[in-house]
């Protein structure tokens, strides 16, 4: 398939994953057509025109002609200078061609506006029953950090390679993460699990975690224990990155019990046990894998593709 096509397909994964469904995603598409009309013609000239209609700013073609054909790509879960040279080098003796390369955490345009995703944190808060405007001041704090975080950075070198090299690149983080984050919440409320071994029991019971428990990283308990009732259990896996460090305990007054996460930091997690929440750390790397992984299960269903997989991604099919 094209590029673009490749491209189309994984945004209409991500929005058919979204928690906050299609309808909301629509109404902040055309909030973006609004502004850019808004715009004069200099403005327009930096506008990224991809926000008019892909939600997820974190999820780019980073270089490359839209019309070139991919049928096979390298892809990893972090895809920097090293990985770019190593594609190079792999396309002197592969045949057929490494035609793209797929990373899973955002690099050039698509990092400097991770905290752009991080809004749809709010909506996951207000489905707990957080009230909306509590949960948009929550992270309002948070976002802005993360947006002075990442002004700094050389955010363009990895491109900037795969540019010289002219090797097409893509990056495909929120839309993959919102796929682990529905596949997993919609697996618990079919499986019920009652005690936190239960959760690890289902956890162990897929294949990219049962990878990662051979590495020595298991999904583990962090807050709570084995015998620990569940209750209501919030898969916390998409939103861009790491959210308020004050929203603990209004999870635990909207009812929630047990949150299941990829990673926590030791200020978050400090505060989660103060709110008396369970927490499981399902593992970072291995769910990013997962949720990739559900994603291309549903872009091949229009093209086959070969996978060269590096950086601690491993392609694993779902009913092929």
């Amino acid at each position: 398939m094209k590029l673009k096509e490749f491209y189309t397909a994984v945004i209409e994964t991500g929005i058919e994953n979204d928690l906050r469904g299609r309808d909301e995603i629509q109404k902040l598409l055309a909030e973006e057509q609004g502004k850019f009309d808004k715009l004069d013609d200099k403005e327009k000239e930096y506008f990224d025109r991809d926000r008019l209609f892909n939600p997820f700013s974190d999820t780019r073609i980073l270089h490359g002609d839209a019309e070139v054909e991919v049928n096979k790509a390298v892809i990893g879960i972090d895809m920097e200078v090293g990985e770019v040279l190593l594609t190079y080098v792999l396309n002197k003796d592969l045949s057929p061609k490494i035609d793209l390369i797929i990373a899973h955490h955002p690099e050039g345009y698509a990092l400097v506006r991770l905290f752009d995703v991080m809004k749809l944190q709010s909506d996951l808060l207000a489905a707990c029953g957080i009230t909306l405007s509590v949960a948009e001041k929550l992270m309002e704090k948070r976002i802005g950090e993360v947006e002075r975080r990442l002004m700094p950075i050389n955010h363009n070198r990895t491109v900037d390679v795969a540019k010289l090299l002219d090797l097409p690149m893509i990056c495909i983080h929120t839309a993959a993460d919102n796929c682990v984050t529905n596949y997993l919440t919609r697996l618990f409320e079919k499986e019920k699990p009652a005690r936190l071994k239960d959760i690890l029991q289902l956890l162990k019971g897929i294949p990219e975690y049962q990878r990662s428990a051979a590495l020595q990283l298991p999904p583990r308990i962090v807050s709570g224990s084995e015998d620990s009732r569940c209750g209501k259990i919030v898969v916390d896996m998409t939103g861009g990155t790491e959210g308020a460090k004050d929203v603990f305990e209004k999870f635990a007054a909207g009812g929630v019990s047990t949150l299941v996460g990829m990673h926590i930091s030791e200020d978050h997690l400090e505060n989660a046990k103060k709110a008396n929440l369970n927490v499981v750390i399902a593992g970072h790397i291995s769910s990013d894998t997962l949720g990739l992984n559900l994603l291309l299960d549903s872009v091949e269903k229009k093209g086959r593709l070969e996978f060269v997989c590096v950086s601690g991604f491993e392609r694993v099919r779902r009913g092929a």
